[in-house]
């Protein structure tokens, strides 16, 4: 036994009639033997989910394993009643100080993805959730913007947090609610979690991946129960009276056109991106426009010099209720700019797009910047390599990509080269923003117009659960 950690319980219980000491050290490490000769541990931070006790029974229940995780029980059987009670006391002690929620509100998004969410909340999420003792209530999604109406309204004073399991629409959704409520400061400190059942699960890839674990849903539930937080830029994008609240990413260009035209040939299944992506490469559009942006520090010299954008960025109009955007004197930054015409225009918040796409590698959650990925001129062949390098994010290191930190942006769309009947589409976190002339599907109407568009970012604004 470490010596350098003091022992809060030790008792003999037994296992499978096998009697043993079981210890729970200062550091959270539950011990004892089972008649092998080697120990048996659990650490109640990363792997206990909870437990109970019934007769004189402990039931200790955790999720074990590496890449993938099984949940399993784990049964000790106290000696005396006296021996009970001090075991349990001491082991829901430790827990309690952890800090873990204990009422989770939850959205499932039936709809999403594979259509497969309600199915894998029954069998992956809430088996765990009752392992951990955690109280929850459960929202179906019944149509587009319900979560955001309910994020908007709901009493989080009973909640702990917030869980999605779907995609990341549904996230997207709860935040723009959260920043419309008169509260929305105090509401932005309720934790939010994603369990991956959708087609971009870009948010909770990002959180898993940047601890090193796999997306899956086991994980995604195991970091939410055990309660710990990091804050989230959030990004205001905003054109005349309309707002957006974007935490994941916006795209024009090649990516944007991929993503919401292949809806076409929704029939190949998965196939269908990598498809289209290659019909698109092969009659490759360009797209005139040019993007105004504010450099992170170290980036003062991408671009050329914008003396005339000083007082382009329109201040964000008075709203009546909820977050007024971010509090910042655009006449005192540095702007730059790039002139098109454009390939493609990426500007991320994390480094995963979705579960295959590293869009931006050196993306962080709270660093108050946004990752500028763009692309210009570039031969098929070398853009065919570099779409093979998105899901490791190497292809910002290409010649042909511009890759940057920035606080701000003025997105100005324009026609493409050779076609100026013809329109782009711009997207944000899935969601069409504004769809060009003679774009797919032109005639719905989106959220803005294909028109100049601001976006500020807003550091640490809301909070998620995180893995680490």
């Amino acid at each position: 036994m470490d010596h350098h950690h003091n022992i809060i319980v030790s008792d003999q219980v037994s296992v499978n009639g096998f009697k043993t000491l079981l210890t729970l050290s200062s550091d959270g490490i539950l011990q004892w033997s089972d008649r092998g000769p080697h120990k048996r541990c659990l650490c109640l931070e990363k792997e206990v989910t909870g437990f109970s006790s019934s007769d004189n029974l402990i039931i200790v229940k955790a999720l074990v394993g590496r890449q993938s995780l099984v949940r399993k029980r784990f049964v000790f059987e106290a000696l005396s009643h006296e021996s009970l009670r001090n075991l349990c006391d001491k082991i829901q002690g430790y827990i309690d100080s952890l800090g873990r929620p204990k009422k989770l509100f939850i959205f499932v998004n039936p709809f999403g993805g594979k259509r497969s969410a309600s199915k894998l909340f029954t069998n992956d999420v809430k088996p765990i959730l009752e392992d951990a003792n955690i109280e929850f209530t459960v929202q179906e999604t019944k149509y587009q913007l319900h979560a955001k109406e309910v994020s908007r309204s709901l009493d989080l004073t009973k909640y702990d947090g917030i869980i999605c399991v779907s995609g990341d629409g549904i996230l997207v959704e709860v935040v723009n609610g959260l920043l419309e409520r008169e509260d929305w400061a105090a509401a932005l400190k309720t934790p939010l979690g994603v369990v991956p059942a959708g087609t971009g699960n870009g948010m909770i890839k990002s959180l898993l991946d940047s601890a090193g674990q796999p997306c899956t849903p086991a994980h995604a539930v195991l970091a939410a129960i055990r309660g710990h937080k990091r804050s989230l830029d959030v990004a205001t994008i905003w054109q005349g009276e309309t707002v957006f609240f974007s935490v994941l990413m916006l795209a024009w260009g090649l990516i944007s056109d991929i993503d919401i035209e292949s809806e076409k040939y929704r029939w190949m299944g998965s196939a269908r991106i990598d498809f289209y992506a290659l019909k698109r490469i092969l009659r490759l559009r360009k797209y005139n426009g040019s993007i105004h942006f504010v450099p992170a520090p170290g980036f003062e010299d991408v671009g050329e010099a914008d003396g005339s954008c000083v007082d382009s960025m329109e201040p964000l109009k008075p709203r009546q209720r909820g977050y007024q955007g971010p509090r910042v004197n655009f006449k005192s930054f540095n702007w730059r700019k790039l002139d098109g015409p454009f390939v493609s225009v990426w500007l991320h918040n994390v480094p995963w797009g979705a579960e295959h796409t590293m869009a931006a590698p050196d993306a962080k959650f709270e660093d108050g910047y946004l990752d500028l990925i763009v692309m210009r001129q570039c031969p098929k062949l070398a853009l065919i390599s570099l779409m093979s390098k998105l899901n490791n994010g190497d292809h910002v290191k290409s010649p042909y990509v511009v890759y940057i930190k920035v606080k701000a942006v003025i997105l100005e769309p324009g026609t493409r080269t050779g076609e100026s009947a013809k329109e782009g589409i711009i997207d944000s976190d899935g969601e069409v923003l504004a769809r060009g002339k003679g774009t797919y599907k032109s005639n719905l109407k989106s959220l803005m117009v294909y028109d100049k568009l601001q976006v500020v970012v807003d550091q640490g604004l809301a909070t998620l659960f995180t893995p680490v």
